[in-house]
């Protein structure tokens, strides 16, 4: 978990006032872990700090303070207060943040060192918080006498999706709310999307979706689930050529034989078509495109957290 500059920006650019309510501590069992965000304004909200009466008291209580700028640091033990069964307490810190707040972020900076109730001075843990950010070591959300240091998030991962039909819509459903990934969408039309998109997903049409991965990075992750063996099988070979972190095909295990033997003919490498994984999702979920999605999601969160280079997903489960 980290401070998400960008998405704080992109609210406070839609929305004017946001609050920012953040879990800077916990103890014992609670609905969600330190580091855990979300952001609140007049009429809407994004991300959850797990739901429930903690939850709804803290947007609550951030709604009313919209109009003032002062930070709020609460101790909340959940059983006690709020009459939760986690039987844990969390430490809940919220901000109000404006665009002056924000051009006061120094964004160059890997930590967002700020004073919320404690005194004028930063406590020495967490000036050596900052420091060993700027190391280059990576540091978790500390809170110390009244004074909180967190990360700010780097770039997500680059995730491009060719295909807007069912799994494809199931994919971006699944993956958007993720903090993880910044999403490309592909398709051969404009009319294939749907009308109301995510504003976080980049749209892209494009007549020929193997043309269009060109311009993604060549760290970027791929998922092919378009409506056509043809453009899948191109949009393989253009990737083997370009480079990628990983590319995930769905179809069969047919499909995946006839296409390693396409490959090598159009002169790939067997080692570099077995970075390709086909067929993609985990076969005990079934073959629902809601189930599709939630495997592939799966493999592709485990595989950031593992450090993996490939997707990592399951074979035996979607067929096209």
């Amino acid at each position: 978990m980290s401070f998400d500059l960008k998405a704080l920006r992109r609210a406070v650019n839609a929305y004017g006032v946001v609050g920012r309510i953040v879990i800077a501590d916990h103890k014992g069992s609670a609905p969600r872990e330190t580091g855990t965000s979300m952001l609140v304004w007049r009429d809407g909200q994004s991300g959850t700090i797990g739901g429930g009466a903690l939850e709804f008291e803290a947007v609550k209580a951030v709604r009313a303070r919209l109009g003032k700028g002062q930070p709020q640091l609460d101790k909340v033990p959940l059983g006690p207060a709020l009459g939760q069964c986690c039987g844990g307490a969390v430490t809940v810190v919220s901000e109000i943040f404006t665009q002056d707040r924000l051009d006061a972020v120094d964004a160059k900076q890997p930590v967002y060192v700020r004073r919320i109730t404690g005194e004028e001075d930063a406590p020495l843990a967490v000036t050596r918080a900052a420091a060993k950010a700027r190391s280059g070591r990576p540091t978790r959300l500390l809170l110390q006498s009244g004074w909180l240091a967190e990360q700010i998030a780097t770039e997500a991962h680059p995730l491009w999706i060719y295909g807007a039909g069912h799994v494809g819509r199931a994919l971006v459903q699944t993956l958007t709310p993720l903090p993880d990934f910044d999403i490309t969408w592909v398709d051969t039309a404009a009319d294939r999307f749907p009308v109301e998109t995510p504003s976080t997903v980049t749209i892209l049409p494009a007549a020929n979706p193997a043309a269009a991965a060109i311009h993604a990075p060549q760290h970027a992750r791929h998922l092919i689930v378009t409506y056509s063996h043809a453009l899948d099988l191109e949009l393989c070979h253009q990737l083997l050529q370009l480079g990628f972190t990983s590319v995930g095909l769905i179809g069969s295990n047919t499909k995946w034989a006839r296409f390693q033997t396409r490959l090598s003919a159009l002169g790939h490498a067997p080692h570099s078509i077995n970075r390709i994984t086909c067929p993609i999702g985990d076969p005990a979920l079934g073959k629902h495109p809601q189930a599709i999605a939630l495997g592939v999601a799966s493999a592709l969160v485990m595989s950031l957290r593992s450090g993996e280079e490939d997707m990592g997903a399951t074979g035996g489960q979607a067929t096209a």
